[in-house]
């Protein structure tokens, strides 16, 4: 029996969908994906967990998560292992560090936040700004790790520029970062809701959710949510000066236009070059490439080597 008594059954064919039908909610294609793949974000969810165990390695298990968070937010397939390590392969200079910075500023945050709450000084008002000032800074931190990863694994940029990039979305992005930040304070404060009514209940409980669940589900959420922000604020501002570049990005991202694809389907995939009527008959035609001399080679396989860090084929921009 396909599915329970036909309803979830994938397989079976349906009524299609009218190209020039009314799109859906953004809401609804966000739960349509999220149960599409939900198996496969537990799978990335345990991937996660495991690798960020050692908790030093978070930076790493965000960048591969990210990775298929972003794929699946934009109807994009992703290899779950695969990607997973392959995206760790290519960021992990950048991603390791990134992890351990962001660990440090939010110890140092919750260690400000708890100072000034239970420290009291003479003036009760410096107290009170000195928290407020605190909160303000945890907040906007908050809505910069929603782009971090992201960012880094989508463009080629340095370490400061995708921190000083994550600042200005932080604070462009303001509407979507607090729908991002109101849903995940939901679950947070369903946990310590929890931890109130039965202890010993709420820590299997969480341990479970979070194992099994919540860090995919958290991922995917920011993904889906900030994508065109960045797409507003850094991918159109790129194309709109480099027209007709990076195509390939563009199909990694899933944002090709109409013009975009009318250009890759009107370009030739083999070209043949036809020698000139007076041209003499024995001249090689040019589409055989020149040798190369060994000094050559090993020049080129040097260079390889070099940019082997940023493949041009891995959907960055």
């Amino acid at each position: 029996m396909a599915g329970f008594f036909g309803l979830f059954d994938y397989n079976k064919p349906g009524p299609g969908v009218s190209k020039n039908g009314p799109k859906k909610k953004g809401f609804v294609v966000f739960f349509e994906i999220f149960f599409r793949k939900f198996w496969k974000l537990i799978l990335a969810n345990l991937l996660f967990v495991a690798v960020s165990l050692p908790l030093v390695t978070v930076g790493l298990s965000n960048a591969g998560l990210t990775y298929i968070t972003r794929n699946f937010a934009r109807e994009k397939h992703a290899f779950i292992a695969g990607d997973f390590f392959d995206t760790i392969k290519k960021n992990w200079k950048q991603a390791l560090p990134a992890g351990i910075i962001n660990l440090l500023l939010t110890a140092i945050i919750i260690f400000d936040l708890l100072f000034f709450y239970f420290n009291h000084t003479s003036s009760q008002i410096l107290d009170y700004v000195l928290l407020a000032v605190t909160l303000s800074i945890a907040l906007v931190f908050t809505f910069m790790k929603y782009y971090i990863f992201m960012i880094m694994i989508t463009f080629k940029l340095r370490l400061k520029q995708i921190y000083r990039n994550s600042l200005i979305l932080a604070i462009a992005g303001l509407k979507r970062n607090f729908l991002i930040f109101l849903v995940l304070g939901i679950f947070y404060a369903g946990a310590i809701a929890l931890f109130f009514v039965n202890i010993f209940v709420a820590i299997p409980v969480i341990l479970g959710v979070y194992i099994l669940f919540f860090p995919a589900f958290r991922s995917y959420l920011i993904q889906y949510n900030i994508f065109p922000i960045i797409k507003k604020h850094m991918i159109d501002p790129y194309y709109k000066e480099h027209p007709g570049e990076d195509i390939e990005a563009k199909r990694a991202l899933n944002i090709l236009e109409e013009d975009d694809l009318k250009a890759d389907e009107e370009e030739p995939v083999f070209q043949d070059v036809v020698p000139d009527e007076d041209e003499e008959e024995e001249k090689p035609a040019k589409t055989f490439p020149r040798q190369y001399t060994q000094q050559e080679m090993d020049r080129l396989r040097r260079k390889q080597r070099r940019n082997k860090d940023y493949d041009d084929d891995d959907g960055t921009i």
